[in-house]
């Protein structure tokens, strides 16, 4: 049997998922953009056994995250047959990251204030 390493959450790394899913990311998302923050590479496996989620969850938050660009994978050979393993990585700084959705809120916010501008011109005349 091979022993293996396996990262799980702290305590204050829940709470970072926790704050990211409240400004708006998915918790799925969230919870693998905080394990890829902590980590310099994982595969799949590491990240459902690390972050608690099922590979079908893994599966929608990397294709979120990549949509985004914030993730980078590269292929790697299994060691018995079979497929090739995907290794991922952030391919940005997670403070980046952090600006982007930053930027991105600040931008929904404006939005949102021109709407209600909107609608309180529209309610006086």
């Amino acid at each position: 049997m091979k022993l293996e390493k396996v990262l799980t959450f702290t305590e204050k790394e829940e709470e970072l998922a926790t704050l990211l899913t409240d400004v708006g990311l998915k918790r799925n998302v969230a919870k693998v953009l905080v394990y890829l923050a902590n980590t310099n590479e994982a595969t799949s496996r590491d990240i459902e056994r690390g972050t608690d989620l099922r590979q079908p969850e893994v599966s929608i938050a990397m294709r979120t995250l990549n949509e985004k660009e914030w993730i980078e994978n590269r292929e790697s050979k299994a060691e018995s047959k079979g497929r090739p393993v995907k290794i991922y990585c952030l391919s940005k700084p997670a403070k980046d990251i952090i600006d982007t959705i930053e930027s991105d809120k600040k931008e929904e916010i404006e939005t949102q204030l021109k709407l209600i501008q909107k609608i309180r011109e529209i309610l006086v005349s």
